[in-house]
């Protein structure tokens, strides 16, 4: 089993090459983007676990793309290992207000590397991923790929599944319907909003379907008028 999905985030093709051979010797996945459209595209659609991020970038530097990944919400959780020649300070200092994880100068060691991966995910919950999410007697089990109500399996599809996974992830905020688009089927997919309604539709049906709960689950997903939708455990 992999310990975590890494996206590298670098230009120069020998060092993408290195990287991606040490990490899989280190049995990590990897994910691999030139550019910083590129590797913004990559978080959305593959939601790595973390990111090591080359300093300079055709079509926008690293750094401006770590503080595009922080400010939203949605990204912001994202560890950022920046990769970088640059060793002055005031470099350093910029990196970690931009809520750089960590910094690794180049030339670095493959062994020093993957241990500083290691420890930035270890951080950052990295261990947490594929724990239950339970909101009152709803479970969703991502390592099983199960949802339950008092312990009673809910028969679910496999984008219903990841739309209850996304809610649940994220409660208490309201999200447009581009931005559970982007987050459950990706960036490059383009849907009508119907098709998101349809599939929210059925993910209420799903939460109603189980007998005896005492709790109507479906209405944890709200409908926030003329914004999209928000899952919460206060009244609409």
């Amino acid at each position: 089993m992999s310990e975590a999905t890494i996206l590298i985030v670098e230009d120069e093709p020998a060092i993408m090459d290195m990287i991606a051979l040490t990490l899989d010797h280190a049995n990590f996945d990897t994910i691999a983007a030139e550019s910083a459209h590129q590797a913004h595209v990559a978080v959305i659609d593959q939601k790595p676990d973390l990111i090591l991020l080359d300093w300079m970038l055709p079509g926008g530097s690293g750094i401006e793309l770590a503080r595009r990944l922080k400010r939203d919400d949605l990204t912001a959780d994202i560890p950022i290992i920046m990769l970088t020649a640059k060793t002055s300070e005031d470099n350093k200092v910029q990196g970690l207000n931009a809520g750089v994880d960590d910094y690794v100068t180049k030339p670095f060691s493959p062994r020093e590397l993957v241990a500083r991966i290691k420890a930035v995910i270890r951080r950052s919950g990295g261990s947490e991923l594929d724990k239950p999410l339970e909101v009152f007697d709803l479970r969703l089990d991502p390592a099983s790929h199960q949802v339950t109500i008092e312990d009673q399996s809910v028969e679910i599809g496999p984008t219903e599944f990841r739309l209850l996974k996304f809610f649940m992830s994220h409660q208490e905020k309201v999200f447009s319907r581009d931005n559970i688009q982007d987050q459950v089927w990706g960036a490059n997919v383009y849907l009508d909003e119907r098709t998101i309604d349809v599939h929210i539709r059925r993910l209420r049906q799903a939460l109603t379907s189980t007998e005896n709960s005492g709790t109507n689950y479906s209405k944890l997903i709200q409908t926030v008028r003329g914004v999209g939708y928000r899952f919460s455990v206060k009244p609409s």
